[in-house]
């Protein structure tokens, strides 16, 4: 496995967690640190998503719903929208990964944690962002500035 698929591995469980035990971001992260060391610059890669993903998640919910309309938000497993969370803020907020890259490691880490049907589901919600990168761009500007 990559070494920036192993960080995001990491970070999405640490995401899992506080999504479904609300335990303290820090405590968790630290704890599978513990678990599955990295190298200083993979743990800040992922400390970088989970704590860029916790503070948005009510943004990045809102983009989930508005492109995967037919999934209600309470209704797709808790491991693949923290996968989604994950790739929306990628592509969306911190802009450093490019959107392919984004997608596929969201299917890598679907096809990893997620059921058998998660990585084509997954891979059908991102797809439709791709679609619409421009209008998420702008509208994520428009969610920080206020």
């Amino acid at each position: 496995m990559k070494s920036r698929t192993r960080a995001r591995g990491l970070a999405l469980q640490v995401l899992y967690e506080v999504d479904m035990a609300n335990h303290p971001p820090a405590e968790v992260f630290h704890a599978r640190l513990e678990e599955l060391p990295l190298t200083d610059e993979l743990a800040e890669f992922a400390r970088q998503i989970i704590f860029g993903v916790i503070p948005r998640i009510h943004d990045l919910d809102q983009l989930i719903a508005k492109y995967a309309p037919e999934w209600p938000l309470e209704q797709i497993a808790a491991i693949d929208r923290n996968i989604l969370r994950m790739a929306f803020w990628e592509f969306a907020v911190q802009r450093e990964t490019p959107l392919k890259v984004a997608i596929n490691e969201a299917v890598e880490l679907a096809k990893q944690f997620g059921s058998d049907s998660a990585p084509r589901f997954i891979n059908g919600v991102l797809g439709s962002l791709a679609e619409h990168k421009d209008e998420i761009h702008q509208r994520v500007e428009t969610l920080e500035s206020k």
